[in-house]
């Protein structure tokens, strides 16, 4: 799809200047239509793989619908989407989409899956002049994270998902519910997305105070950490009744063993990012049960893809009798940023230029499995948001489900059952 002269054969140095031209000739020579190259990086392994169990299940189902093309000012376009796994680090994260942009030469470029996959991936395309696409991280730090400025914004990329606004009137939605004492125990680690959440203006601890909770913050711990017994012991000294943070899996599962051994048994315990997959609720076993946490998508959303039509239900469902696996939140928003790059790549002024790639791109909206996307709508530049409810881990005949409890916040999206109190 590149020019010769474009600014990523130049970064990539004269061998890609002088070898892409004749490899693109080559295939159009044999090509019935030109092919869009669409790069998608998601933590295929390691510690965040929850967040792409779906995503085989999702690119078969993409690449049968793209099999007939994309048209665009009365061509059809073949679109190829080419993966690459960030295995959960931020470094790998960046590693590869420098090979998607320099090496591929991909014409767009996407990714989902906390700020250890977005933000190193925007920041790349940023750089290197590639419209971006990206989903599945809390808006905050996926802006501020990467050091923007709300009057300017970004150039290439663009991101859809909640706010941190979002997940605290969820989280105080379903404590104000529970009944119990507002002391509040938090995890927060060293990392994007805790140093955000934890962050004393930004994040959680003044819309706590605001609203009356006393929050206990001992201070940030490193991802994988062993040993929790200081911040189970602050927690007990506090009183604190709930529990919340955002953590991965590994992490929460190692704390939540430790805080059973030394007596630790909070009423609710709401937990980002670690407690939003099937997988990870039952590798906690009997102790996953009555666990709470955000809910971004649930077959239960009232939307459906712009690109089939099928509904979110038909799609979760689709995943369960394709794999045997219950559906996860993952799967909707992975098909809506795929809705996302099909409108984009269909109304483009010039799909050759990346300057109208990105303008179409931020003029986008419309509607898709997850909800409304409108880049004109803020909060800030690059940013449209996605509703959010919340919900908790309830016994489902030999297993759990994850039931909606409090949609105060998108009513339009049902509820499902009450909040039950932890022991």
């Amino acid at each position: 799809m590149k020019n010769a002269s474009t600014r990523r054969q130049v970064l990539g140095g004269l061998a890609a200047t002088v070898a892409a031209p004749a490899i693109l000739t080559s295939t159009r020579a044999y090509a019935a239509n030109p092919t869009l190259k669409v790069g998608f990086v998601t933590p295929s392994t390691g510690p965040l793989a929850g967040f792409a169990e779906a995503d085989d299940y999702i690119l078969e189902g993409l690449r049968a619908h793209f099999a007939g093309g994309v048209e665009n000012n009365g061509k059809t376009y073949d679109i190829e989407i080419i993966r690459k796994d960030s295995q959960s680090n931020p470094n790998r994260a960046a590693e590869v989409a420098a090979e998607l942009i320099l090496d591929d030469e991909v014409d767009i470029i996407t990714a989902a899956a906390t700020p250890d996959t977005t933000n190193p991936v925007a920041d790349q395309a940023e750089i290197n002049e590639v419209p971006c696409i990206t989903t599945d991280a809390p808006w905050q730090p996926y802006f501020f994270g990467r050091n923007g400025n709300p009057a300017e914004g970004f150039e290439y990329t663009y991101h859809f998902f909640w706010g941190l606004e979002d997940v605290i009137a969820n989280f105080t939605g379903l404590w104000n519910d529970s009944g119990v004492a507002k002391k509040v125990g938090g995890l927060f680690p060293n990392d994007a997305d805790g140093n955000a959440w934890g962050h004393p203006e930004l994040g959680l601890p003044a819309p706590l105070a605001a609203q009356g909770f006393e929050l206990t913050d001992p201070g940030r711990f490193q991802p994988l950490n062993d040993d929790f017994s200081n911040y189970i012991a602050a927690f007990k000294d506090a009183g604190c009744e709930i529990i919340t943070g955002v953590m991965i899996p590994p992490d929460f599962g190692t704390f939540w063993a430790q805080a059973a051994q030394q007596g630790f048994q909070p009423k609710v315990a709401t937990i980002g990012k670690a407690l939003l997959f099937p997988s990870a609720i039952a590798a906690l076993g009997d102790r996953g049960v009555g666990l709470t946490t955000e809910i971004w998508w649930s077959p239960n959303h009232p939307f459906a893809s712009s690109l089939t039509g099928t509904s979110a239900g038909e799609l979760a469902n689709g995943y369960t009798a394709a794999t045997g696996r219950p559906w996860t939140q993952p799967i909707g928003f992975k098909h809506a940023l795929f809705e996302v790059v099909s409108n984009v790549v269909s109304r483009a002024e010039d799909l050759d230029d990346p300057v109208a790639v990105a303008a179409a791109i931020k003029g986008t909206k419309m509607s898709t499995i997850v909800g409304d996307i409108d880049w004109s709508a803020g909060p800030v530049p690059n940013v449209s948001k996605t509703p959010l409810v919340s919900g908790q881990w309830q016994k489902a005949g030999d297993g759990v489900e994850l039931v909606i409890t409090n949609n105060k916040h998108a009513p339009q999206i049902p509820v499902g059952g009450d909040l039950q109190l932890l022991g």
